[in-house]
């Protein structure tokens, strides 16, 4: 199954290969005490984090370097069956078949539409590794503890981000990427990918 063609006339899908990744630390899908310890991590007086910053429409994300494991150019996306409803589909990348999950979705936001221009962002969370469709990865930064406030001083119940980076030309919101589904949208979706195809 090759659901993905990008360059028509090379036939071959780009990639930018980013640091390697360390192991995560192993905890439950969106296990309050891991996003707590992540964000204690980043407040930590003399910290420094190295973050994978990446914009969508005119809002900047970043998740840990260390999730990340590549940068593709937008491919076309394959409906997912019964997955939840941030799932945009699925995509094949040497075989592997990793669902795309919408950020904005998450966030109860209107969709962005994603044209080839567009990039994937594929990560690694504790469970699997999935993909953030976003509009352009910004680079590796780097962000020191003392410019990161807890999400919860400006905005109370974001559970999905753990820290919000203030620069002088905007904000930087911060993702923890195991907070992003839910344990029941992460059964539905290992069932959905589980389903066999008719």
């Amino acid at each position: 199954m090759k659901p993905f063609l990008i360059d028509p006339k090379e036939r071959r899908v780009e990639t930018v290969n980013l640091p390697p990744s360390t192991p995560t630390s192993e905890v439950r899908v969106s296990d309050p005490a891991s996003s707590e310890a992540t964000l204690a991590a980043m407040l930590h007086p003399g910290s420094m984090h190295r973050l994978v910053a990446f914009r969508i429409e005119d809002q900047r994300y970043a998740v840990q370097l260390p999730v990340v494991v590549r940068v593709l150019r937008m491919v076309a996306v394959s409906p997912l069956p019964q997955a939840p409803s941030i799932v945009l589909g699925v995509i094949n990348v040497h075989g592997q078949i990793i669902p795309v999950l919408d950020v904005l979705r998450r966030f109860g936001l209107s969709a962005c539409k994603y044209g080839l221009s567009s990039t994937l962002l594929i990560a690694r969370t504790n469970r699997r590794t999935l993909a953030l469709p976003v509009n352009e990865v910004l680079g590796v930064q780097e962000v020191t503890s003392e410019i990161v406030t807890s999400p919860s001083a400006l905005v109370p119940g974001v559970g999905l981000v753990v820290g919000i980076a203030a620069f002088p030309d905007g904000m930087l919101f911060i993702h923890d990427l195991d907070a992003f589904l839910s344990l029941d949208e992460e059964q539905q979706l290992s069932s959905a990918l589980e389903e066999p195809p008719e």
